[in-house]
């Protein structure tokens, strides 16, 4: 047994699927007999998770700071280890701060986890020493997301295409499902397809054709995910998103977008397209082959809990070799966070 804080504090109601992730972590460890926490009260922690380096008033998901996590194993524990769970980069929102602030705050970790095999490869993580490092791919709750109640398309009627995001950044996906938006007032579309968007849109944005739908969450998600037929998502530069595991879980075959994570997420698992030039092809190619691509979604290998076992195994090795990870704290690493500590205190 062991006791793990996770730097995260679980919201109710529509949050991301992060709030989703950090939920299930949370109930497996426990089940496995460890301790979790998400404060730094105790002076007995033995793995801090640090999730988001963007701690304050604006992120009430995150209940400390980096820096915080930091000063705990120098000062209160220097036996606790600090794990960096990376799942942001400025390429996901065409941001300009995010790379370094994550730069800065993986400086306080002894291990880091990606979630997605293209976000590790971004040249920021590259250079000589690299930290001890794995990829551990997300995954929703099966218990929430399954194919209880989902009926396949059965080649009659629109073809019911759905997707879903909490965020309402463009890089969303928008560039493809506003031009969805435009296909459905077409001749060669109308009648043939439908599309429903739950979540929040771009500032000023609005569908003319499509169906919006509130952010939703859980059952209530699950269930109106299951009314359709396909899920398609055209995010950008995604780093590892949950909301295609929970469409593909649900039973919906996945129209995805060749770009970031989910190539890696879908293969095997969905038709892939580069942009809106072969977006109707491919979606004319789900059409005719539904039922194939409808029978893959049912050995769609991301959920909650394989990601959580894969947590735990990780967590808990890394504390049989505890002393290897001390001893590899890199001195001048501490003499730069010495400083650091210092211009905080003044």
């Amino acid at each position: 047994m062991v006791k793990i804080c996770i730097g995260y504090k679980v919201v109710s109601g529509p949050w991301g699927g992060g709030n989703s992730f950090f939920s299930s972590l949370t109930r497996e460890l426990s089940k496995a007999g460890h301790i979790v926490v998400n404060n730094l009260n105790d002076d007995d922690i033995d793995v801090i998770v640090i999730t988001d380096p963007r701690y304050g008033r604006r992120n009430k998901s995150i209940p400390f700071s980096y820096r915080a996590a930091w000063l705990y194993t120098r000062e209160i524990n220097r036996n606790c280890l600090i794990v960096h769970r990376i799942n942001e980069c400025d390429e996901r929102k065409n941001t300009r701060h995010m790379n370094q602030l994550l730069k800065k705050c993986n400086q306080a970790a002894d291990y880091t986890v990606f979630v997605g095999s293209w976000l590790k490869s971004l040249d920021l993580w590259q250079g000589p020493k690299r930290m001890p490092n794995s990829v551990i791919l997300n995954g929703s709750d099966q218990d929430v997301f399954n194919r209880k109640g989902f009926v396949p398309w059965n080649g009659s009627g629109p073809l019911k295409l759905v997707t879903h995001h909490w965020g309402g950044n463009w890089m969303k996906g928008f560039d493809i499902y506003d031009h969805i938006d435009q296909m459905l007032a077409q001749p060669k579309w109308k009648g043939k397809i439908e599309f429903s968007y739950i979540g929040n849109t771009p500032d000023g944005y609005k569908f003319k054709n499509a169906r919006l739908v509130e952010p939703l969450s859980g059952e209530a998600l699950a269930d109106a995910l299951r009314e359709n037929h396909a899920y398609v998502t055209g995010s950008l530069n995604e780093p590892g998103g949950n909301h295609q595991n929970e469409g593909a879980q649900c039973g919906l075959p996945v129209l995805y977008l060749r770009s970031g994570c989910m190539p890696e997420y879908l293969s095997g698992h969905g038709l892939e397209f580069t942009d809106k030039t072969d977006f109707e092809s491919k979606l004319l190619e789900l059409i005719e082959n539904y039922e194939l691509w409808e029978q893959k979604t049912k050995s769609y290998p991301h959920n909650s809990y394989k990601s959580c076992q894969q947590w735990i195994s990780l967590l808990e090795n890394i504390i049989k070799k505890k002393e290897s990870f001390l001893l590899d704290r890199d001195e001048y690493k501490i003499g730069i966070w010495r400083k650091i500590r210092n211009i905080w205190r003044k």
